[in-house]
């Protein structure tokens, strides 16, 4: 019997452009363990950088776990093309995975964002949601999910931002609505601090 492909449904190309919402989730082959280490950690960053301005997208929070990691995508201004910028992460990360013994499945998972969860209140719990994976698998104490090292965020250009501070969603959409506004290029330091 031969091996067949099949991928996952999608919504259409223009539901990743502009200011889009995308969840994504990225499986480790198999759910391998392993892969999983601070010096990938800072591989993982570093790469997350280079697409975060390459196809102009932020992400509000990422959490990597030792089988499969989610991200949170949202487009910056007209240009950003999350289904290009998945691709080109795909193939960046995968290349480091590979290094190390491993690879991702075959297709990433996504769900687009309704308006409805694009909400304030509504993505904050989202990110909660995220941000609790460790702690519902075990492997942070309950309330303690904040302290789990592979969770983050990345705003390109503000590499001060932590996703547990006091003010993390005021400085969030601050710095969105900069960037929504002037795009990645105009230079950081003419912006409201």
């Amino acid at each position: 019997m031969q091996n067949r492909h099949f991928n996952l449904p999608r919504m259409e190309r223009e539901s990743y452009r502009g200011q889009s919402y995308v969840h994504w989730n990225l499986v480790i082959e198999g759910r391998r363990t392993g892969w999983l280490t601070p010096v990938f950690y800072y591989r993982f960053r570093e790469l997350l950088t280079h697409t975060a301005f390459r196809y102009s997208l932020t992400c509000p929070i990422f959490c990597l776990m030792p089988d499969h990691l989610h991200l949170l995508w949202i487009g910056i201004d007209a240009k950003t093309d999350q289904l290009n910028a998945m691709k080109f992460f795909r193939t960046e990360v995968g290349e480091s995975l590979k290094r190390v013994g491993f690879e991702f499945q075959r297709q990433a998972y996504d769900r687009i964002l309704r308006d409805d969860q694009r909400q304030e209140s509504a993505l904050e719990a989202l990110v909660e949601y995220i941000a609790r994976n460790p702690e519902r698998k075990g492997m942070v104490p309950v309330e303690q999910f904040f302290r789990y090292p592979y969770t983050g965020c990345l705003i390109p250009g503000y590499p001060e931002i932590r996703l547990w501070e006091n003010n993390y969603w005021p400085r969030f959409w601050r710095c969105y609505s900069f960037l929504n506004r002037f795009g990645l290029y105009r230079r950081f330091d003419e912006q409201l601090k």
